[in-house]
């Protein structure tokens, strides 16, 4: 397995921090953000250049382009501009994430942003990295819908999917498009009280022998079939977030994931 890590993982740490620690954990993949925390906001794409390259790690990703799917008002300048950056950080990827607020986007509409931000990516060398997401308000839920949608805007050779294991359990999504994916997040949910329908980001932690998202048979399934991209950890919850010594928390998860497989 390729474990990589999202700088969410660890928000509190500077970007040199975030990459020192995934070498330390033997990591040479790692993903940034423009959120949590807002790396693309805050530092030159150079710096990140620079930074990533002296510490020997590859940018797999930048998340994200949101919400993808709604191509008007200032969306295509922000795409732009992220694409620009990714571009100059050195980055292989822009992850791109739909509405989620309830709303419906057609079919059609999540089409034609594909259409439109292919040539983008193409122009930059960069991958779209489709992230459905499985939130019953989310506006694209599956990965079966994604890929109908890249092939219907003849984007297969710039798109790849996200396969989250949170999202694909909240999504009841029980099909795997290894050949497809491009990346995976990993992140575990381990309350027992909350409700499939009612799990959100802030439910999301690391891997362990609670987790009620099925990720071991997740993996297993992906690797079975022949996927053999980085699997990135993404938890969202405060209390990663707080860890004083996230690097620990990771490893150890490191080591229960690895060790069931």
């Amino acid at each position: 397995m390729r474990f990589a890590i999202n700088h969410i993982t660890a928000p509190k740490l500077s970007l040199e921090q975030f990459f020192a620690t995934a070498r330390s954990l033997g990591l040479t993949e790692v993903e940034i953000r423009n959120d949590l925390p807002d790396i693309v906001g805050t530092v030159k794409p150079e710096a990140v250049k620079a930074a990533a390259e002296k510490s020997g790690v590859t940018i797999v990703s930048i998340n994200a382009l949101y919400p993808f799917n709604v191509w008007s008002g200032d969306l295509p300048s922000k795409a732009v501009a992220l694409a620009d950056y990714a571009a100059a950080s050195g980055a292989n990827a822009l992850v791109m994430c739909p509405l989620n607020d309830g709303t419906k986007v057609s079919f059609d509409d999540l089409v034609a942003a594909l259409r439109a931000m292919k040539p983008i990516l193409e122009e930059r060398g960069l991958t779209g990295l489709v992230e459905p997401l499985g939130f019953p308000v989310s506006s694209l839920r599956t990965k079966k819908e994604a890929v109908r949608a890249i092939d219907a805007a003849k984007g297969g050779a710039v798109y790849k999917l996200v396969h989250d294991t949170f999202h694909h359990h909240l999504a009841g999504e029980t099909e795997f498009f290894p050949d497809r994916t491009g990346l995976v997040h990993i992140s575990g949910v381990v309350d027992p009280a909350v409700a499939v329908e009612d799990m959100l980001d802030a439910h999301r932690v690391m891997v362990d022998a609670s987790d009620r998202l099925e990720n071991v048979p997740q993996i297993r399934a992906l690797i079975a079939a022949g996927f053999d991209g980085p699997y990135s950890f993404e938890p969202f919850a405060e209390e990663v977030h707080a860890l004083a010594h996230p690097e620990a928390a990771v490893r150890q998860s490191i080591g229960y994931v690895s060790s069931k497989l």
